[in-house]
């Protein structure tokens, strides 16, 4: 163990048999962790490698990675796995090589040994495999696939399409392990209920998919910051396990208290500092005093404490389907929402790049407007928001808001979903279609009505959903309170709230209010999590080339 280190510093080769193509494997470890796994090119257009680490893997059974290869490096096709491996762990693995659309080459029942190195000198080791057993190089009628040999194997699992009561079809999944739409093929990378598809050879095709079964930081980042969302809200994001955890395939996200973890005086005279020193804690966002804060007794600290998971690092798409089953959290002053950003602002700074909110909603039990109609948890709502600049949004042209038919969003788990592509934004509810944002020949420009504003169109030349002809990232969030999204004329009872949009020491007075709001989280009851946004899966599918 203690020689690791010096090991991992080193190359050595391992050959499985003298032949090209996916019988010649190359193992590298990598520095300060992983290891690299290289296939030479046999004129392939993609490799499917599917391996696990000191388990079992009997012919073509799913491993705990498996992987679709699509770029090749120089004359190789080369995964890394990032995760530590150690002298003397054994590596079982099966591939599969592709040209022309079809399966041309495969070894199965494969194993490699990591070997102790005994002295720390470069070392190149030639070894055989426990076992190849090669299968034949035609494909099988049909053809087979990535997660497939023959007829007979496979990761897919078919997709029925149903209507919903609006007459829209919904394409839903026949199962959790999912790889294409009927009878298609699916080559899926996967870490246990993980997965990211990279090759679609039919349609609709499951490209992302997580059930929870870990919190897995290679494609979900948190957020660290006490910026928020640019809303001043109440709370700062952090990575603590207190907020954001795991748990029976469920993603909590739970606000808390932070004189919890700072101490009762916290709020008024302690130094909030979240600069960071190694790449997994750096502060995130430093705008709107994100990355340090001083309390004072009139501008407290963020008094709470939560979680905003972004999947920027591990996946992001264009066009679609997205389909998120989740419980909203319940409690005075929570603002959760699953929405997302793009991956590049191409158009521009918020909002002429675009913003998709999927769903967003209060946790208040019973908070009207004037009118009389329900914001509270009851009510969630859909939105697209684009524009100019930050005092040009018209989302109000995109917006929907909509009423739970029984109970509330806090009571039980609901489908939030969304259709994208090159004509139109469609949000559903429970498979229901509830808006339809699909802009005419002149775009979101004209959907908005911009034209009367003195800027340049930022999407002139653009398709007409440009924003929304980028690639976007998913964001899981749980806010509290601030300056935007609980407005003063609206009604809370039975304790009104307690702060006004337009106060320099809002946080003070949400605060002092604490004995009002606090009990409405239930903290004292089921861990808190009652206050927590749960989500149980997030599917995304390719619904065409």
């Amino acid at each position: 163990m203690k020689h690791w280190c010096l090991l991992a510093l080193l190359v050595f080769t391992i050959a499985a048999s003298v032949n090209a193509g996916l019988n010649q494997v190359h193992m590298v470890p990598l520095n300060p962790r992983g290891l690299r796994i290289e296939f030479d090119d046999a004129g392939y257009d993609m490799v499917a490698l599917h391996f696990s680490v000191n388990k079992q893997l009997h012919g073509v059974a799913a491993g705990d990675i498996n992987v679709d290869i699509t770029v090749k490096s120089g004359n190789k096709w080369v995964y890394e796995y990032s995760r530590p491996v150690q002298p003397g762990d054994t590596v079982n693995y099966w591939a599969l090589a592709f040209a022309n659309g079809a399966a041309v080459d495969s070894v199965t029942d494969q194993s490699y040994v990591i070997p102790v190195l005994t002295t720390p000198a470069l070392t190149t080791t030639t070894t055989t495999p426990t076992s190849t057993t090669a299968m034949p190089t035609t494909p099988a009628p049909g053809g087979a696939t990535s997660g497939t040999a023959a007829a007979s194997i496979a990761l897919n699992t078919n997709s029925a399409t149903t209507t919903s009561s609006t007459g829209v079809n919904v394409v839903q999944p026949a199962g959790t392990v999912a790889g294409t739409g009927q009878g298609g093929s699916c080559a899926c990378s996967q870490s246990g209920s993980k997965k990211i598809n990279r090759v679609c050879n039919s349609y609709p095709c499951l490209i992302f998919e997580d059930n929870f079964d870990d919190l897995d930081v290679d494609i979900w980042e948190h957020e660290i910051t006490a910026g928020g969302g640019g809303n001043w809200e109440f709370q700062y994001y952090t990575n603590n396990r207190t907020n954001s955890y795991v748990k029976n395939g469920t993603l909590f996200i739970k606000p808390t208290l932070t004189t919890e973890k700072l101490g009762p005086q916290s709020l008024t005279s302690g130094t909030l500092d979240l600069w960071g020193s190694s790449p997994g804690d750096l502060c995130t966002g430093n705008a709107f005093y994100g990355c340090e804060r001083h309390g004072t007794p009139s501008n407290l600290l963020n008094p709470i404490q939560s979680a905003r998971l972004r999947s920027s690092r591990g996946f992001s798409f264009k066009y679609g389907k997205l389909e998120v089953e989740a419980k909203m959290p319940t409690g005075d002053w929570i603002w959760p929402a699953i929405w997302l950003l793009p991956k590049w602002n191409a158009y521009g700074q918020w909002p002429a790049s675009g913003e998709i909110d999927l769903v967003e909603a209060r946790g208040n039990r019973n908070y009207h407007d004037a009118q009389g109609k329900s914001f509270g948890v009851d009510q969630m709502g859909s939105t697209l928001h684009f524009g100019t600049d930050f005092q040009h949004d018209p989302y109000q042209a995109a917006h929907v808001e909509k009423a739970a038919k029984s109970g509330t969003f806090g009571d039980s788990f609901h489908k939030y979903g969304l259709e994208w592509d090159e004509n139109a934004i469609k949000f559903y509810l429970d498979d229901e279609l509830i808006l339809n944002v699909a802009p005419g020949p002149g775009g979101f420009w004209d959907l908005g009505n911009l034209g009367q504003l003195n800027f340049n169109n930022p999407w002139q030349g653009r398709p007409k959903m440009a924003p929304f002809d980028q690639e976007f990232f998913i964001i899981l969030n749980v806010a509290v309170g601030g300056t935007a999204f609980f407005p003063d004329a609206f009604r809370n009872t039975p304790h009104p709230k307690p702060w006004r949009d337009a106060s320099q020491t809002a946080m003070r007075e949400f605060w002092n209010a604490k004995n009002q709001w606090y009990p409405t989280w239930n903290a004292d009851t089921n861990n808190g999590e009652d206050a927590a946004m749960q989500v149980k899966y997030i599917r995304v599918w390719k619904l065409k080339p």
